[in-house]
């Protein structure tokens, strides 16, 4: 082809959509069953309706579209099942929030006008971030696109409640849960957020209702001891145990409440005596329960006080605490305040401080569904990579507490539960019903909340598929191969999918769980609209295109490590896109008409060939060995090395001569193998840089359709030449060994230099003089001259050791000697005198026991280099002067 084919500059913007809409045309992303071919099955993990883009679903979205195209082009029946998630708390603040610049609550707007409203947003915005993944290049199938909402998944979550319910496994009780002022929801223990806040800890004296004294209490939440129904304390204190049985006067509310006793009670925690709340503390509920003391709320599901709370009702919490705090003071109850820093919980959605309240909710019983779930991972049938993730889910799976899955939202699943308002009949069902099945009154209604949203993404895997059906797609496709998510989401989301799948199917939902970090900032930080560090993965793609983005978020990256996003990674990844374009464009421009009919890679080889074809070789084996294993930074660190530092520092400015020459037949045999090893290379980057491949291998002599299509490289043992690789190894550390005696002389680029060449043996001679030509034209030679080690050394001559040979530049002519040798002996007299200072300076015990360990670190390593260029100088004299 001839250059203009191939544009100076390479514009991912001329090249990515093109390439996108011709894939998605010719159904390349479609997956259908064939029985014909094995299937590799991916599940996305479904972005919220409410997301943009960020660079931690691009850098997920980027993993599984490199595991998705490889096994594409390794002929699976490849589906990557796209879809996003309802996200009921997301939508529904976002709605709030849209709601408010009108004046309004969801409450003016009543429940069925509200879910108008969450539709229309859905619809509206609810596709935004799919458009986005496809400007990554994410090969997803989108024909099959799903929605948590959609009528099967939402069928599936009926299924799957009904179920659980008719087998005892979901039921409904009043206990203490996390509730969300702001949200006004329950939420479940995984979405609680903990924080240290630095506070206070107050001890409070309550007097015994007998007169005979008081006990001492400590509380980090004074406002909720106008609730306490109770003071406990361990059995076995003795300091305590005559008072167990008493009363004590609650200050403030004047009610006598028992002292108890419980071995929950820590007696070397503070006073060894705790005031019992039973209505706003996990810990004093079940302490409640156990002695049947009576739950006073006294903080409302507004976060304000309520009536149970006296003269503090209609304060809102904080305010409260601070009333309470005062009018103990001046009752004398209050001993003493310390500085306490302690784990605060707050809702991962709004942020908001969790207030514990008892209320009505739906659980679900999580031994039961638990332990089958352990007992997978520990078989080996999902495995986690890396394999430490294992020992969390272990320990959350080990102490699992019973899951609420009640939400007291309106967008989400309406929990499938109807009230007989006639005779009192609970009935869960699937359809709904039109009358009570026990009195046939037709007077129901239905629970109001919602599900916890988790409670459908644990069905996404099978749902997706069409369980509860026994589709095709579900026999075919599940279970599916692999899951690449977070490691921060591997209890809200990973251990409710293996425990859900094993329940209702019997099988795992996957075989391998790939967890990968966050992306965080250049220091280290998580990125956040608060501390304005956060990085648009749209606006990188509009100025470096999406296979660089790609490129520098996985680059370096290892699975279960938060990375960093630095600058100069995309500039890295950028120019490493523009050297395989230039290369690429460099090869193009010298095939003339030469077609994929002439490529002839097996004959007339000459020793950068046969290095070159087994290189690419060896690549491909170690890039599947990386692959397969899930090392993508390494899998990328070995195809960036070859196709910079080989491909195109040294085989292209090797076959050049040949391309320039007048053997027709060499000239051959030069295109032939830069095509061969760009074109596999292009197929093994693929995967990670699936736009400018596709662009560059277009332009290629082939026969394919795409390379999309094109089979994934295979190790072939045939081409491995162990022989070539070590002998084009020497003649490269020999070239470099040139180059760098010439740099230190500072001898001019274009000046030729004689080179002489002493071999360890007879067969390392000849390796050299078949690659005579490359010195001449890649170091700069004039005269080479190839002997044996023990032949007569050049006089006065810089010289190297490379493996398997030693090489001399004979320095007549090169420089001026008298002139270079004084100054040499100026420059050791320097270093001398910098050595001895260092020497000093290290020696003294005043500057090596008191200065910064790193600042004497630092001087050692300016000494050691002062002496490392000291021992070059001294050599370099005696090579002058002998």
């Amino acid at each position: 082809m001839s250059e203009k084919h191939l544009p100076t500059v390479y514009d991912p913007q001329a090249v990515e959509e093109k390439w996108y809409r011709y894939w998605q045309e010719k159904g390349y992303f479609h997956a259908e069953v064939n029985p014909n071919k094995e299937p590799f099955t991916i599940v996305i993990p479904p972005p919220n309706i409410t997301s943009a883009l960020h660079i931690g679903h691009a850098m997920n979205n980027a993993l599984q579209d490199v595991i998705i195209r490889r096994k594409r082009m390794q002929g699976y029946e490849t589906l990557w099942m796209p879809g996003t998630d309802h996200a009921s708390i997301a939508t529904t603040v976002k709605i709030e929030e849209a709601l408010a610049k009108e004046g309004l609550t969801r409450h003016d707007l009543g429940r069925e006008k509200f879910l108008e409203r969450a539709w229309d947003w859905y619809k509206e915005y609810g596709g935004t971030i799919i458009n986005q993944l496809k400007k990554i290049g994410c090969s997803c199938d989108w024909e099959r696109l799903r929605f948590t909402m959609d009528e099967g998944c939402s069928r599936a979550v009926r299924e799957a409640f009904v179920k659980l319910y008719n087998e005892g496994l979901i039921y409904r009780g009043s206990y203490i849960t996390n509730w969300c002022p702001s949200c006004q929801t329950v939420i479940s223990d995984d979405e609680v957020e903990h924080e240290d806040h630095d506070s206070q800890i107050w001890h409070l004296r309550y007097p015994l209702a007998d007169g005979s004294g008081y006990i001492e209490v400590a509380t980090t939440r004074p406002e909720t001891m106008l609730g306490d129904t109770a003071v406990a304390v361990h059995p076995e204190d003795e300091r305590y145990q005559a008072l167990v049985g008493k009363e004590v006067r609650l200050p403030l509310m004047d009610r006598l409440i028992p002292i108890v006793a419980d071995d929950y009670v820590d007696p070397e925690f503070g006073t060894g005596a705790v005031k019992v709340t039973p209505a706003h503390d996990p810990n004093d509920f079940a302490i409640g329960l156990r002695h049947k003391l009576p739950q006073v709320v006294v903080i409302g599901k507004d976060g304000k006080m309520t009536a149970a709370a006296g003269q503090y009702a209609g304060l809102e919490r904080y305010e409260a605490r601070k009333a309470v705090v005062a009018d103990l003071e001046s009752g004398g109850y209050l001993v003493k305040i310390e500085p306490h820093q302690h784990s605060v919980g707050h809702c991962y959605r709004c942020h908001s401080v969790i207030e514990p309240l008892v209320t009505l909710q739906w659980f679900v019983k999580m031994e039961p569904l638990a332990k089958p779930a352990i007992e997978a991972v520990r078989r080996g049938d999902t495995r986690f990579v890396p394999e430490r993730f294992a020992r969390t889910y272990y320990h959350w799976m080990e102490n699992v507490h019973d899951w609420c899955i009640s939400r007291q939202l309106w967008w989400g699943h309406r929990i499938p539960v109807w009230y007989c308002q006639d005779c009192g009949e609970v009935m869960a069902a699937v359809e709904d019903p039109t009358n009570c099945s026990k009195c046939q009154s037709k007077n129901l209604q239905q629970d109001p909340d919602v599900l916890d949203t988790w409670f459908s993404s644990a069905l996404w895997p099978m749902s997706t598929l069409g369980w509860p059906d026994e589709t095709p797609e579900l026999e075919y496709f599940f279970p599916t191969d692999v899951l690449v998510t977070g490691y921060d989401i591997i209890f809200f989301w990973v251990a409710k999918m293996i425990f859900s799948a094993l329940y209702f199917k019997g099988q795992v939902p996957f075989r391998d769980v790939l967890l990968h970090g966050l992306v965080r900032d250049a220091e280290g930080r998580k990125m956040s609209k608060s501390l304005g560090n956060g990085i648009n993965p749209l606006e990188v793609i509009e100025q470096y295109g999406a296979d660089t983005l790609r490129w520098s978020l996985l680059t370096g990256s290892t699975l279960g490590n938060d990375t960093r996003y630095y600058q100069e990674k995309i500039e890295a990844a950028r120019n490493f896109a523009n050297k395989l374009w230039n290369a690429s464009r460099f090869v193009l421009m010298n095939l003339g008409d030469f077609g994929a009919e002439e490529i002839d890679a097996e004959h007339n080889l000459e020793l950068a060939d046969r290095w070159i074809l087994s290189r690419i070789n060896e690549v491909t084996k170690e890039v599947d060995y990386f692959l397969d294993s899930y090392n993508f930074g390494e899998a990328m660190r070995s195809l960036y090395e070859f196709t910079w530092n080989e491909y195109c520092d040294w085989y292209i400015e090797i076959a050049k001569s040949r391309l320039y020459g007048e053997d027709e037949r060499a000239k051959v045999t030069a295109k032939s193998v830069l095509v061969h090893v760009l074109e596999q290379t292009l197929r093994l980057l693929h995967p990670f840089m699936p736009f400018i491949t596709e662009e560059v291998w277009q332009h290629l002599p082939q026969t394919g359709e795409s390379i999309m299509i094109a089979p994934w490289p295979e190790f072939e043992e045939a081409l491995e030449d162990k022989g070539a690789e070590q002998a084009m190894s020497m003649v490269m550390d020999a070239i470099k060994a040139v180059r760098n005696i010439r740099a230190e002389l500072g001898v001019a680029p274009g000046k030729r230099v004689e080179c002489h060449i002493h071999a360890v043996g007879p067969a390392e001679k000849d390796l050299l003089e078949e690659a005579a030509p490359y010195f001449h034209k890649l170091a700069g030679i004039s005269r080479l001259t190839i002997g044996l080690f023990g032949d007569a050394k050049p006089p006065k001559a810089m010289s190297a050791v490379v493996s398997g040979a030693e090489l001399y530049l004979p320095l007549s002519g090169l420089i001026d000697i008298a002139q270079e040798i004084k100054r040499l002996e100026a420059e050791l007299e320097m270093l001398n005198q910098e050595v001895s200072r260092g020497e000093k300076k290290l020696s003294n015990p005043g500057f090596v026991n008191k200065a910064p360990a790193e600042v004497v670190e630092k001087e050692r390593e300016k000494l050691a280099d002062w002496k490392l260029k000291r021992q070059r100088v001294e050599e370099r004299l005696r090579e002058l002067q002998g």
